[in-house]
């Protein structure tokens, strides 16, 4: 079940990171065309004028390890950089999962200056994703918990596959961990205070028809035509001027922004000291191991 496979990562998350080096292909034809590949994350051109795709291809589950958060800032990077990207789509290279979130074992076992240099890598990533000129239609073709969930949340527009098997919303609770308030932040942006608080309380899982009736996700459609949907609400935000648009984005979400910015040492401190107490690292530990049982 492709759940169980991606509860391997929980959570999820923009310069800092700078460290990872992309291996670029051979350049296509057409303005910005592109096809730029790491080990973890695929850009290619669009098939539309100003369009790139960013693809998720970390296996088995596409965890958010830290060389994949990386990764995905430095590809995000380039992007945003890029005149002739006006938007980009993203989804998963492999359906089944679209993005698994944090990966535990980079939360396990190791020491406190690890976990703060991940949790400033998944800082980053959001950093990035929310505050992008781009726009940014995920087209959601997997399960999609947690950070999976919170990286479809900083898109400007939610297209998920009605396939019965995928789920989204950050079911951090279920674990035993509390979803950082920018985690929350970002969910009562989308869905509002009522509907986030009882989501985040109970760490709901939500099917494709509940996800759009709450509000996570604004279209469900046949997964054959999850791609060409995704297309089509791209290029109706495009027809939108991008400066009045990128303005009217940023003045939408600057105040969540600045609610990090201002507290983001505060809370890569608050994340070592949750994630190092004992009854955390025991709970992560017998967790994994139940994980591997299965996989055994």
């Amino acid at each position: 079940m492709a759940l169980a496979a991606c509860v391997r990562a929980l959570f999820l998350p923009g310069a800092r990171l700078r460290s990872a080096a992309l291996g670029r292909a051979t350049t296509g034809g057409g303005e910005g065309a592109r096809r730029a590949m790491s080990h973890r994350v695929l850009v290619e051109a669009g098939p539309a004028a100003g369009v790139a795709v960013l693809k998720f291809r970390n296996p088995p589950v596409n965890a958010l390890s830290l060389e994949m958060l990386t990764e995905l800032v430095i590809s995000l990077e380039k992007l945003e950089n890029d005149k002739a990207v006006r938007g980009i789509v993203i989804t998963a290279e492999n359906p089944g999962i679209f993005l698994a979130g944090l990966d535990l074992t980079e939360m396990c076992g190791r020491n406190p200056a690890h976990y703060a240099k991940y949790w400033e890598a998944v800082q980053e990533l959001w950093l990035r994703l929310y505050q992008s000129s781009k726009v940014l239609v995920a087209a959601i073709n997997g399960a999609c918990p947690a950070g999976g969930c919170l990286a479809s949340l900083t898109c400007d527009y939610r297209v998920m596959a009605d396939n019965p098997k995928y789920t989204i919303g950050l079911n951090e609770t279920q674990l035993g961990i509390i979803a950082p308030f920018w985690f929350k932040d970002t969910l009562v942006n989308t869905v509002g205070h009522r509907a986030a608080e009882q989501a985040l309380q109970l760490g709901t899982l939500f099917p494709p028809a509940k996800a759009l009736q709450v509000g996570i996700v604004d279209q469900v459609v046949p997964e054959e035509q999850l791609q060409s949907a995704a297309l089509s609400v791209m290029a109706q935000w495009l027809a939108i001027p991008d400066h009045a648009r990128q303005l009217t984005k940023t003045m939408m979400r600057k105040p969540t922004v600045d609610q990090l910015v201002k507290q983001r040492e505060a809370d890569i401190q608050s994340f070592v000291g949750l994630i190092s107490q004992d009854s955390i690292q025991r709970a992560l530990q017998t967790y994994l191991q139940k994980l591997r049982q299965k996989k055994g």
